[in-house]
């Protein structure tokens, strides 16, 4: 009994938080405005004289940075590039240490995980404190975890999560928790225990006492999160995705989380709007990967709705059909179906519209942002598995017609063309590098001899030699995995390679260090 009426209770106060954050979502250009006026109050209101001290143009420069780090990527990265040059010419490697660290931070929440992995490489450790390692480490941990997130294969991303891991105990080691910290890990460590003092309502009181900024019980409670599945879990979300909304936070992920959850647990419309904020947020914040995810669970949400209100139709015709006895149950079984029939359309039309929205939404998504080459190469690598899968479909289908066993082929065989989606994989590979790396050719033909260089007529794809390169411009450095995207034996592939290298001005292994030092054109 006791069961039952605490799952009552989070179930009310779910729907409660899901009201506020909507209403929330509605009202958020009011939080918006406030932090443009705060932005706007610091840059007109201090003005700092030619003898300021470092200290104080230090301070003066975090503070609008502080503003702008969860709210635009562009801005804050300005910011902190001058935070970064005033330590630099100051000496102050203390301040350094803090603006790198900073600056790492914006750069892994846009998706620049190469950029933010060279800017660790950088950091000189040899005189930080603990503290300071403890700072590093949890960078370098979350770096990993997100590029994990990315990686759409676990044999890939597994070791970047183990790296993680390793990370987070090691940033665990160099740092003590305060008593606030050391609470919320109890979430974490009764997770699997009978200790009934610590469920979720428990921690989800403790967070909302502790005198937290807005910014920070967001935070606070996506970290709770992970402890937690089903409605816990999303109850903190809520709570998260509430916090973000009135800080202005736009790179976080709170809400595409919610959303996820959401769509689990078959709320198809609160899922859709959440997942679009999610997009909204991204593109606003400049978070590449956060808006990658969020659009690829759009179509998947939309299409789950509309098979839905398609299996309503047909309940409802069929209901139609066996109460159609009499003429007065047909007459109001009419009515019934006429009623609802203008709801289901207009249902339709609204999901309709709403994809529409979507497809100009990802438009202006792809035009406005440039993913990162280890990013290419993975959808690449995906794209080559998915044809792969569509090669062992069409076999089992076929293998099945032989048997005679008709009722489990299915007719959409016809519409699979593997030859056709090869080439059109090869063209989009073309179109996107070229795009990328508009000076590719001519850059690689400046490194062979000139009786042996590659002239591509206008209007041509690449061919097979640079399209072996430009994979590897890319990231993918296995040559398997390069022959199985490029459908040739990768004996055919090391023969490309070694002719291109035999034709070249310098040493092979200069000339391929110099192909993946041909730079990137496409921001």
């Amino acid at each position: 009994m006791l069961s039952s009426i605490q799952g009552y209770a989070q179930n009310t106060r779910l729907d409660s938080l899901v009201a506020v954050l909507k209403n929330e979502i509605r009202n958020k250009n009011k939080y918006d405005l406030q932090t443009y006026q705060r932005i706007s109050h610091l840059k007109t209101s201090i003005r700092l004289p030619r003898t300021a001290s470092f200290e104080e143009q230090f301070h003066y420069l975090s503070l609008i940075f502080n503003e702008y780090q969860s709210f635009k990527f562009d801005s804050a990265y300005t910011w902190v590039n001058k935070m970064v040059a005033l330590s630099l010419s100051s000496g102050n490697k203390e301040k350094l240490f803090s603006a790198q660290t900073m600056k790492g931070y914006i750069l892994m929440s846009s998706g620049y995980f190469k950029e933010a992995f060279e800017l660790l490489s950088q950091v000189d450790t040899s005189l930080l404190a603990n503290s300071q390692k403890s700072e590093l480490y949890y960078l370098r941990a979350r770096l990993n975890s997100a590029i994990g997130n990315y990686v759409d294969n676990k044999s890939l991303s597994s070791r970047y999560f183990e790296q993680s891991d390793k990370d987070f105990k090691i940033a665990a080691i160099n740092n003590t928790p305060n008593h606030f910290e050391e609470t919320v890990d109890l979430a974490f460590k009764n997770a699997g225990s009978n200790d009934k003092k610590y469920t979720a309502g428990y921690f989800y009181d403790f967070i909302n006492s502790g005198n937290l900024t807005a910014h920070g019980l967001a935070m606070v409670a996506t970290r709770l999160s992970y402890a937690y599945t089903g409605d816990d879990k999303a109850i903190f979300l809520a709570l998260a995705a509430i916090n973000d909304i009135r800080s202005s936070t736009k790179e976080t992920s709170a809400i595409m989380m919610l959303g996820q959850e959401m769509y689990k647990a078959g709320k198809l419309t609160d899922a859709y709007l959440f997942i679009q904020e999610a997009i909204g947020n991204a593109s606003y914040y400049g978070a590449r990967g956060h808006a990658i995810q969020a659009g690829e669970l759009l179509p998947l949400i939309a299409s789950k709705m509309i098979a839905q209100k398609q299996h309503d139709k047909d309940r409802l015709l069929i209901w139609l059909l066996l109460v159609a006895v009499t003429a007065v149950i047909m007459s109001f079984a009419l009515y019934i179906y006429r009623k609802q029939l203008r709801r289901i359309k207009a249902s339709e039309q609204l999901i309709i519209e709403k994809n529409d929205d979507l497809k100009r939404v990802n438009h202006k998504l792809k035009e406005a942002s440039r993913v990162k080459e280890e990013l290419i190469g993975l959808i690449f690598k995906d794209s080559s598995s998915h044809l792969d899968e569509m090669d062992k479909v069409t076999r089992k289908t076929q293998h099945n017609l032989k048997l005679g066993k008709y009722a489990e082929a299915n007719t959409a065989l016809k519409t699979i063309d593997i030859d056709k989606r090869k080439t059109n994989l090869y063209e989009t590979l073309d179109n996107i590098f070229l795009t990328l790396f508009p000076n590719f050719p001519d850059a690689f033909n400046a490194l062979l001899k000139d009786d042996h260089q590659i002239h591509l007529k206008e209007g041509a794809s690449l061919t097979p030699t640079l399209r072996i390169f430009a994979l590897m411009r890319l990231g993918i450095s296995d040559m398997q995995t390069v022959a199985r995207i490029l459908n040739y034996s990768i004996t055919t592939v090391y023969t490309y390679k070694t002719k291109v290298k035999a034709r070249a001005l310098i040493s092979p292994e200069e000339f391929e260090r110099q192909v993946m030092n041909i730079e990137f054109l496409g921001e």
